[in-house]
């Protein structure tokens, strides 16, 4: 497994990330276990988890996937690993996560308690890469920075990250710890995928310029890219199968991963691997850590099967030619999830 360095840190990770949002919710302890095992044992050494997780979010199981990953830590030598968690964004807009009532915020108050938590329940004394789940733009960001470089002088965390987020939010963050000599987001952790290319119109160029380091997840498009859903009946028990019959937020999420265009984008792109003698999958997977701005490419399974499918493209380069017919399908069908 190749390894890459993560922004400005000294912290190298290999170039692909295992991401365990699943477990405690479509993945049971037992296999969480297995697929994270088999990851290390295929040289993986770059664990993802977040307070609020599992997915969907719900009350009656959050922090559990915190728990499942604090207990497998357990069975490896802690610098072996390198650990990755999130805490959760504001709780006013788009989204009320179950946890600490929905009112969850950016500042110190709420950063700093939820990194107790997550140190507790993965059995740490420090968290490699902490990072924001979500932006508050309203917000200042000197107070958050101003509690993510107290957390790191404390040692309880050694780089800072942030996920989901804009140009202007990594840039105003950047210009944030620059000027107040604070911790400055070393990563972005954003949605990122041949269907969803929107990260290469602007953040591309910030962490270009900045040694900001991108780690995508959802490479395969919540499993779009596997192929499993161009069929003529619907998988059942798939992610956005089972989302259809959930909250308005899963339906929205739904539509936007699963509709005309990315169906016939995944059909093309299947015609694309079968040309060159791979998966869908690996080729999805290999072309997300193709690119020199990303540090470590975040896969997820809810079953060894799955993750071995995805190990395959840890030593694959795609040729040019490759790349040609892929670019070809984004300019016929651009912007196929919105």
């Amino acid at each position: 497994m190749k390894k890459r360095r993560l922004g400005k840190t000294g912290m190298v990770v290999s170039e692909i990330c295992m991401g365990t949002m699943t477990f405690g919710s479509s993945c049971n302890e037992d296999e969480a276990f297995r697929i994270m095992d088999r990851a290390f044992d295929a040289g993986i050494d770059f664990y993802d988890t977040a307070e609020l997780y599992p997915v969907p979010p719900q009350k009656s199981w959050v922090f559990r996937t915190e728990e499942i990953v604090g207990k497998w830590l357990k069975t490896k030598p802690r610098d072996s690993v390198i650990i990755a968690s999130k805490v959760a964004g504001p709780g006013h807009g788009w989204f009320s996560p179950p946890l600490r009532e929905g009112k969850t915020a950016l500042d110190k108050y709420h950063i700093k308690r939820a990194v107790e938590g997550s140190l507790q329940r993965l059995g740490l004394e420090t968290i490699d890469l902490y990072q924001t789940h979500w932006p508050d733009h309203e917000m200042p960001y000197e107070e958050t920075m101003e509690a993510l470089t107290e957390l790191k002088d404390e040692g309880k965390i050694r780089y800072a990250g942030c996920s989901n987020e804009t140009s202007f939010g990594l840039m105003k963050s950047l210009w944030t710890s620059d000027k107040h000599n604070l911790v400055r987001y070393e990563s972005i952790q954003n949605n990122f995928s041949i269907l969803n290319r929107r990260f290469e119109d602007e953040l591309a160029q910030v962490c270009q310029r900045e040694q900001v380091s991108l780690l995508p997840y959802s490479p395969l498009a919540g499993g779009v890219l596997t192929g499993k859903y161009n069929g003529s009946v619907p998988p059942e028990g798939a992610r956005f199968v089972r989302y259809m019959a959930e909250g308005e937020r899963q339906k929205r999420m739904s539509n936007r991963f699963l509709n005309d265009q990315t169906l016939e984008s995944t059909t093309e792109l299947m015609k694309v691997a079968e040309k060159y003698g791979m998966s869908v999958t690996v080729l999805s997977v290999a072309w997300s850590k193709q690119h020199d701005y990303v540090a470590s490419t975040i896969i997820g399974a809810n079953t060894v099967t799955q993750l071995e499918e995805s190990l395959k493209a840890a030593n694959v380069t795609l040729a040019d030619e490759v790349l040609r017919d892929i670019n070809a399908i984004s300019k016929k069908i651009q912007y196929p999830m919105g």
